[in-house]
């Protein structure tokens, strides 16, 4: 037998070939202990095989979602709970992952809601603050895991919330409370209660300062579903990201804002990222993205300014910084317009991060409208991604954000050319930027052909 000793972290897990007295990944100090990693070489003992099961002779035994009836949750794990599933829900301190839990727990009968942060006093109170029934919820303040499953076991719950993770133990793992050790080893007796028990769980999380779930990395390896609850850019709303759905898409998202019942839910978020009245100033332009399956339209706002000092500036919020670079770069080599003394800034409307490159003809026309002092009509529709060449490319999912731009009306849908699409009266195919620049911008503005 082969004998190594190391020694661990049991705050963050890394490891040193001796021991000191400060981890030098977490800055904690009086951390690292010594564990012995012995290698045995003697022979396995025999073990009886199992046998195998054949996928084709099971039923397919579809068992029922558990529907929250909050739309914008379900959406996001695609159709409801899954029986037995595990779910992360992870966010920042303060931003609502308690009261959207207390939600939840007020929409499926029989939930055990576990909180090793509030009392039973706390709860009450905040659920009188937000009106919710919550006559026959179960609840239980306990940080033991063992007791948690022993309770549950006894309970039958048809969902088990344990808000938070960092705050139950085992006495079978090192470390304190919140721990990599324990919360691995917490976790770990959770999915196998859910597993074997049939029992859904939603497990909350804390997130750190650089936004991952505090604790290992493997806890979101190992759940069936992680959810971020986070802020848009102005903090008005509270967007639902799913991140990992082993039963469903991810990429979805849903969007809530918090007022004095709790989370509400926002089912048309166009009229959150646009608003009721078309706007009539320079600069401003619609386009229509996607976030997952779910389109919605938003407003991009450019102001274009002479520069006061030598460089100019561009500076975007909700759109990435080197793609505003580039279509900047592609404005000036195609319709020769003299940037290079001009400050542009550029915002998404609303709050809303985006990424979908849809968006980048409306980018480029907004910022022309801007320079040129001259409107947009505010009910075309713009669509298209941006090509080094001037090009405008195809973009995923345009039927969709077509539909889109039908509900509300628009007067006219600006895409990409495609052999397979049909001009008609609403609908006009573009090749190029400079046909984008004919229909939008009159000619007597001085655009070059």
């Amino acid at each position: 037998m082969k004998s190594n000793t190391i020694f661990t972290c049991n705050n963050c897990g890394a490891q040193y070939p001796k021991w000191q007295g400060r981890c030098l990944e977490c800055g904690k100090w009086g951390t690292i202990i010594e564990e012995d990693q012995s290698v045995t070489m003697a022979k396995a003992p025999s073990v009886k095989p199992d046998s195998p099961i054949i996928l084709s002779d099971l039923k397919n035994d579809k068992q029922p979602r558990l529907k929250t009836n909050i739309e914008e949750l379900d959406r996001v794990l695609g159709g409801g709970i899954v029986s037995g599933s595990v779910i992360l829900l992870g966010g920042d301190p303060g931003i609502g992952k308690s009261t959207l839990a207390l939600q939840i727990a007020q929409k499926i009968s029989n939930t055990l809601y576990v909180s090793g942060e509030e009392s039973a006093n706390q709860i009450k109170i905040r659920a009188d603050r937000l009106n919710l029934d919550l006559g026959k919820l179960n609840f239980l303040p306990q940080t033991n895991i063992e007791k948690i499953i022993s309770t549950t076991l006894s309970i039958k719950p048809n969902l088990l919330i344990i808000d938070s993770i960092q705050t139950v133990s085992t006495d079978e793992a090192p470390g304190g409370t919140g721990t990599i050790g324990q919360i691995t080893a917490c976790a770990a007796k959770l999915i196998a209660l859910a597993k074997t028990q049939n029992i859904s769980i939603i497990i909350i999380g804390h997130v750190t300062k650089d936004g991952l779930v505090a604790g290992p990395k493997t806890l979101e390896h190992l759940v069936d579903a992680v959810l971020y609850l986070e802020n848009d850019n102005q903090n008005y709303y509270k967007i639902l990201r799913g991140t990992k759905n082993r039963f469903g898409s991810t990429g979805e998202i849903g969007i809530f804002e918090m007022g004095s019942m709790g989370l509400i839910e926002v089912k048309n978020p166009t009229e959150v990222f646009v608003g009721e009245k078309p706007s009539l100033h320079p600069g401003q332009a619609m386009s229509a993205i996607i976030e997952g399956s779910r389109p919605f339209l938003v407003e991009i706002q450019a102001l274009v300014s002479k520069t006061v000092f030598g460089y100019p500036q561009r500076k975007s919020s909700g759109y990435d910084l080197n793609r505003l670079q580039m279509i900047i770069a592609v404005i000036t080599k195609i319709a020769k317009l003299n940037l290079s003394n001009q400050d542009i800034y550029l915002n998404v409307a609303g709050g809303v991060k985006t990424k979908d490159t849809a968006v980048d003809l409306a980018v480029a026309l907004s910022i022309i409208s801007a320079f040129l002092e001259i409107v947009i009509n505010p009910k075309y529709l713009i669509i298209g991604e941006v090509g080094l060449s001037g090009e405008i490319r195809n973009v995923p999912q345009i039927d969709k954000r077509i539909n889109e731009g039908q509900k509300l009306k628009f007067e006219k849908i600006i895409i990409p050319y495609s052999p397979k699409s049909k001009e008609d009266n609403l609908i006009i195919l573009v090749k190029d930027i400079k046909e984008a620049l004919r229909l939008v911008i009159p000619a007597k503005a001085g655009i070059s052909s």
